[in-house]
């Protein structure tokens, strides 16, 4: 199964591409680590940004979207801007979607320890929580 972790970081989805087959996890090359969404408040950007994705999702044969849910409230509450971006990924006829919560993040970890240290991984240091997302999915 293939799957995509997201974190939305601002007006950004920072993206891992993940691959878990015979099992063992593999992470496949992608062209993009992230995909910004600027000037939110028109439609045609919204649009554009939902079009980058879902071609890339098409692409690379994704199977499922799997991102880090963020609270609505409290002192670590996500902006405007990333709930306008979990909503065009939620809204994407190609592929799954799934929300995974800290919480459950933190307990998939703690139940399937990482194989392989993140700095060996090749990956870039901001993908980190992507990429932990994405193998706290397909660890279940």
């Amino acid at each position: 199964m293939r799957v995509c972790g997201v974190e939305i970081k601002g007006s950004e989805a920072i993206l891992c591409l993940m691959e878990y087959q015979d099992g063992l996890f593999n992470l496949p090359d992608c062209r993009q680590t992230r995909i910004a969404l600027s000037q939110d408040n028109q439609s045609d950007q919204v649009r554009k940004f939902q079009f980058a994705v879902r071609k890339l999702v098409e692409d690379y044969k994704i199977q499922h979207l799997v991102i880090k849910e963020r609270p609505q409230k409290g002192k670590f509450a996500g902006g405007a801007v990333g709930f306008k971006i979990e909503a065009a990924l939620q809204l994407l006829d190609n592929c799954n979607v799934s929300l995974l919560s800290a919480t459950e993040l933190k307990e998939q970890i703690k139940r399937f320890p990482l194989p392989v240290d993140f700095k060996a991984t090749g990956l870039k240091a901001f993908q980190e929580t992507a990429f932990l997302t994405a193998y706290a999915y397909l660890a279940r």
